[in-house]
């Protein structure tokens, strides 16, 4: 029997109200993460990423609202339905979230110590000397070595990787179901990057976490995901297995990530870019949201607005060519990086 999902997300729409119009930043978003699972999401900056994860925790700031007939069913309660008391219960204890900018997201006038003790007073009711003790032994499972010293220690004090491993014990001190990780590594260098991502799987390895890691990397994704949404324009554009979208990636954006990745050994090629930029999310295109920076545009991405086509077995993609696929055929069809191959868990060299 199939075990449900412990996260599903139905119609997220999250709009913004601006002197400028409506800001349609996520717009009819529809996923699931499973237990266990790590599911990537991945696009460019302004494709709605960071928003659905802030609505999933409830942290959309005015002049944002969800608008209604969106859900958020987490351990089979509607996250919308719940009052403050409520949102706050799981916020934090069922559900963390590991931010971007670890020297924003702390807190510079109080010890790392107590600001990730503060967590298991509030969600615990730990007393203080509790707190401080659990807040020690979460600094040595994310292996910051002489812990109970470096407790004791400002923000500033510590470097970007320390600052990373201190968020991540803050997320993971109340053992959580799920983390949500928004771009945690885009910061660092890439041997604490690595590192970091290490220490996440070995994590979740060891406490049965879900993950959602968001990212605009397709490295990390074919690192640490088992399952990638590719999202464009507020909107979910392709899913499929890791394995899968690396392969047979099916949507033209999807395809124009992978060209974009760097090529190791190749230093004189130049890098592959998708054409224009994100548009605006008050003024979407009609039809496809993608149309105007896609090579195999016609006539129809223009009238009408693409669904999500069923490409194969857990894959789905948000493009008219699943409907012609001839219309592909008849260019050159783009071949997938040889850095995206090796990417791929098991198909590099």
């Amino acid at each position: 029997m199939t075990q449900p999902a412990l996260l599903t997300v139905s119609d997220l729409r999250t709009y913004f109200y601006t002197g400028a119009g409506v800001a349609r930043a996520v717009d009819g978003v529809s996923f699931t993460i499973g237990t266990g699972e790590t599911l990537g999401i991945v696009g460019e900056s302004g494709c709605g990423k960071s928003v659905t994860a802030l609505s999933i925790l409830r942290l959309v700031q005015q002049p944002g609202r969800i608008e209604p007939g969106s859900r958020i069913m987490f351990e089979n309660q509607d996250l919308l339905q719940l009052d403050g008391a409520g949102i706050r219960r799981v916020r934090g204890n069922r559900i963390a979230m590991i931010f971007q900018e670890p020297m924003t997201a702390l807190n510079p006038v109080f010890t790392v110590g107590d600001q990730i003790a503060e967590v298991a007073r509030v969600h615990a009711s730990a007393s203080r000397r509790a707190a401080w003790d659990r807040a020690v032994e979460m600094l040595t499972m994310v292996g910051i070595p002489a812990p109970a010293e470096r407790a004791n220690q400002y923000p500033h004090q510590l470097s970007g990787g320390m600052r990373q491993r201190v968020l991540i014990a803050m997320a993971l001190i109340m053992n959580p179901a799920l983390v949500i990780a928004d771009e945690p590594t885009t910061a660092l260098d890439v041997t604490i990057q690595a590192q970091i991502l290490e220490l996440l799987a070995d994590l979740q390895q060891r406490l049965g976490t879900s993950i959602a890691m968001i990212t605009h990397d397709l490295g990390v994704i074919a690192e640490v995901a088992s399952r990638v949404l590719v999202m464009y324009g507020g909107e979910v554009v392709e899913e499929a297995r890791v394995e899968t979208l690396f392969t047979e990636p099916h949507h033209p954006y999807t395809e124009g990530l992978l060209h974009a990745m760097p090529r190791v050994g190749r230093r004189q090629e130049r890098l592959a870019v998708i054409p224009g930029s994100v548009p605006p999310p008050t003024a979407w295109p009609t039809g496809c949201r993608f149309r105007d920076r896609c090579a195999y545009a016609w006539d129809r991405c223009a009238r009408e607005h693409p669904p999500l086509y069923q490409i194969g077995v857990g894959h789905v993609s948000r493009c008219h060519l699943a409907d012609e696929p001839e219309r592909r055929t008849a260019r050159a069809t783009a071949q997938v990086s040889p850095a995206a191959q090796a990417a791929v868990p098991g198909g590099g060299a």
